[in-house]
């Protein structure tokens, strides 16, 4: 957020329900969804002790599937937590799903626009009223062959300064096989495993302040996916590349299906 931009005043109410977080939207989702993850999943969750049980927290993981908001949250959900995440606007127009994440708080952002910054505003409020936000620091499913992940935006470092709420490093693995990398096709049988390991949660002390200065954001960003990236090496059992995926360098669009696009232009 700019010097120069108005602020923009957001306030939410604090999180009720069981799991924390939840309303009548957040279960009536859960009853269809967690159903069908069961059926079609193999979990392996851990690290769940170093999910706060209350208070404000950011929870923050790599992005490899459509499929990674179900079942992150459903990791979440069932660890006490009901999370609020940070998604593209579009999904919010979608009938009847739209309505579902609305109505149970997500929000929205307008990814690459003017108006992509007014989410920091929302997840400031969300985190000073106590709740739990999702965030996917990469911003879009990773473009690294290898599905590792790749350099991320300093939206996160920015947050994190700001509020000094904990972070929590999440590393998820399995859903790519459930639903490939900017597929759109489900594998049913047989049930895929899916882990997601959290770690314990990191401190911006380093950078109070420096929210505005980019080589501060820049190394804070870095923390936080090197943070993710040495639990996903734990659940590979492999050592991600030296050289990260930088998308800003790459000849690949910023946001969006490319293998889409590439398959129109073919």
């Amino acid at each position: 957020m700019s010097a120069n931009e108005p602020t923009v005043v957001i306030e939410y109410a604090p999180p009720t329900g069981k799991p924390l977080g939840s309303n009548n939207y957040f279960h009536v989702g859960a009853s269809v969804v967690i159903p069908i993850l069961r059926a079609i999943t193999k979990r392996d969750w851990r690290g769940a002790e170093n999910l706060p049980k209350s208070g404000p927290v950011i929870v923050v993981s790599n992005h490899i599937s459509y499929a990674d908001p179900l079942i992150f949250a459903h990791f979440l959900y069932k660890n006490g937590r009901a999370p609020r995440f940070l998604g593209k606007a579009s999904v919010f127009k979608v009938p009847v799903i739209g309505k579902i994440i609305a109505g149970s708080g997500q929000i929205p952002v307008e990814r690459e626009t003017e108006n992509a910054s007014h989410a920091l505003s929302h997840a400031i409020a969300f985190l000073k009223a106590g709740h739990c936000l999702g965030v996917y620091p990469e911003g879009t499913l990773t473009r690294d062959p290898h599905t590792w992940p790749m350099r991320a935006k300093t939206g996160i470092a920015r947050l994190a300064i700001i509020t000094q709420v904990p972070v929590v490093p999440c590393a998820q693995w399995g859903a790519q096989e459930l639903l490939p990398t900017y597929g759109k096709k489900i594998r049913l049988f047989p049930r895929t495993k899916v882990q997601v390991w959290a770690g314990k949660p990191l401190t911006f002390e380093k950078w109070i302040g420096k929210e505005n200065d980019p080589e501060a954001l820049e190394e804070a960003t870095q923390y936080v996916m090197r943070a993710i990236t040495d639990i996903l090496e734990d659940i590979r059992g492999e050592k991600a590349p030296a050289e990260i995926f930088d998308p800003h360098t790459s000849s690949l669009p910023r946001i969006g299906n490319f293998k889409r696009n590439n398959r129109k232009r073919g």
